[in-house]
């Protein structure tokens, strides 16, 4: 038990706030109350916060005065702790204080773990998810990360234009989004930026961001892909008939020339070498997507992307109601993106009240539990087809004329390619507005529309005015 704490330096760190109380501050921005093993000194740690928060003195009297008042006064603890030499350099000291911390921390946990899976008889998935939800908590507890200054920073960006210069004139800065016209727009998706990619269903929600996986796995990147509605299976039918050309309802009942067996086969052979890596579970917490995907990092550093489908399905650990859930998932996601320093791609809902407007192209309000996902992400896409909306509205009046013994001829004509919108609704480093592309629906695969529409940017100043002929700046 002796290497999971150690007094002397405990006793040195309190001493030395004590004749020095300046260095308050410094050590409690590292160290907590129950990172000292011996209860007396995480009481006084506890009472120097209260007197620094009371903007009073952090010495011997009010230190003893503030806990004679709470009962936790222990004379001979005090006498020890004043006796020990006080230390200018706290650093390694405050190091060892969290290391053994953590320790304690981890046997604690391992003695848990052993009570809720004999004793309690808890489900091992509810003994996973608790034990990831533990390690997690004792990581946080353990990251010491200081400012960074000005020389490191200053060098690391210098770094980075003269990557962005090697590029040429190319305006793909960050991950290849798979799309010419889309990364025109974003200049790829930035390492450490949360994207959010919604739509309401039938819209091809889940095809654009395989489209995006596939074409990513083809440049030899790695994506991890959290599926939490479809099976592996499926993906990967989409996948091989984006990629061959093959209808997806071909492949689906095995109705192939021997043409298409031969092509099926050769794109089989190319994606089992690729790096894609699907977890199909169907179950995820914002503990389980980190756990697991720092792992896989770590194997595959090439992993260039990852895909949650979708946010919503995601399960939170949150007693406070679904929308505090939410919070908790899109900042957990945010903040693995830049540990990780990838993009993630996250799917989610939009609101069905949509559906009601006359213009039914979404806006950030129409995003489901919106607030944190709005705040959270980097870019925000909208999946939005036209046709779609009139195919069911031509249905609808079908219907309604055969209620009433009516004969109803539509005009509408289902197309194999469809006009498709991608509309940025929120571009953390870059313009708002319309992307477009086409959807060819027999592959279930989106591709960049052959010619190349003028490009609307959207300000959100409403004194800003557009139109052809007035340009009215608004005054700063």
């Amino acid at each position: 038990m002796e290497n999971m704490y150690n007094l002397n330096i405990e006793r040195a760190v309190l001493s030395s706030i004590i004749f020095d109380p300046q260095t308050y501050e410094e050590i409690a921005a590292k160290l907590k109350p129950h990172d000292f093993y011996l209860p007396f000194h995480q009481y006084l740690f506890a009472a120097m916060e209260e007197l620094d928060k009371e903007e009073k003195p952090i010495d011997e009297e009010f230190l003893r005065s503030k806990l004679a008042s709470k009962g936790k006064f222990d004379e001979i603890a005090m006498l020890d702790l004043l006796s020990a030499n006080p230390i200018t350099n706290t650093a390694a000291y405050i190091a060892e204080i969290k290391a053994k911390s953590s320790k304690r921390a981890l046997a604690t946990l391992a003695t848990e773990i052993k009570k809720v899976t004999i004793e309690d008889d808890l489900p091992a998935e509810e003994i996973m998810n608790l034990v990831e939800k533990k390690l997690y908590e004792i990581t946080q507890n353990n990251t010491d990360e200081d400012f960074r200054e000005s020389k490191e920073i200053a060098y690391a960006m210098m770094e980075e234009i003269e990557r962005l210069k090697a590029l040429g004139n190319s305006r793909l800065i960050g991950t290849d989004t798979g799309f010419k016209n889309l990364n025109e727009k974003t200049s790829g998706f930035g390492k450490g930026d949360l994207v959010i990619i919604a739509a309401r269903p039938a819209m091809g929600k889940t095809a654009l961001v395989l489209n995006m996986a596939l074409r990513a796995i083809e440049r030899n990147e790695g994506v991890a892909f959290f599926s939490l509605e479809m099976p592996a299976e499926q993906l990967m039918l989409r996948m091989l008939s984006a990629k061959t050309s093959i209808p997806l309802q071909s492949l689906r009942v095995g109705d192939l020339i021997d043409e298409q067996w031969s092509q099926l086969s050769a794109a089989v052979d190319e994606l089992s070498r690729k790096k894609l890596f699907v977890d199909d579970g169907g179950y995820a917490t914002i503990h389980h997507v980190r756990s697991k995907l720092r792992k896989l990092k770590g194997r595959h550093p090439e992993i260039s992307m990852a895909v949650i489908d979708y946010l919503q399905l995601m399960s939170g650990e949150g007693r406070e109601g679904r929308q505090q859930e939410v919070s908790e998932i899109s900042r957990g996601l945010k903040q693995l993106a830049r540990e990780l320093q990838i993009p993630i791609i996250a799917l989610s809902q939009l609101n069905r009240s949509l559906e009601s407007r006359e213009n039914k192209r979404p806006m950030l309000s129409d995003l489901r539990e919106s607030g944190a996902i709005e705040q959270d992400a980097d870019i925000i896409l909208f999946v939005y087809r036209d046709d779609v909306y009139r195919e069911a509205k031509e249905k609808e009046k079908e219907m309604k004329a055969r209620a009433e013994g009516k004969e109803y001829s539509s005009d509408f004509r289902k197309k194999p390619e469809e006009e498709a919108e991608i509309i940025i609704g929120k571009q953390r480093n870059g313009p708002t507005g319309t992307v477009d592309l086409v959807f060819q629906k027999k592959y279930t695969r989106f591709v960049d529309a052959s010619h190349s529409p003028a490009f609307e940017i959207v300000y959100e100043d409403s004194n800003v005015d557009m139109r052809e002929g007035h340009i009215d700046i608004p005054h700063i």
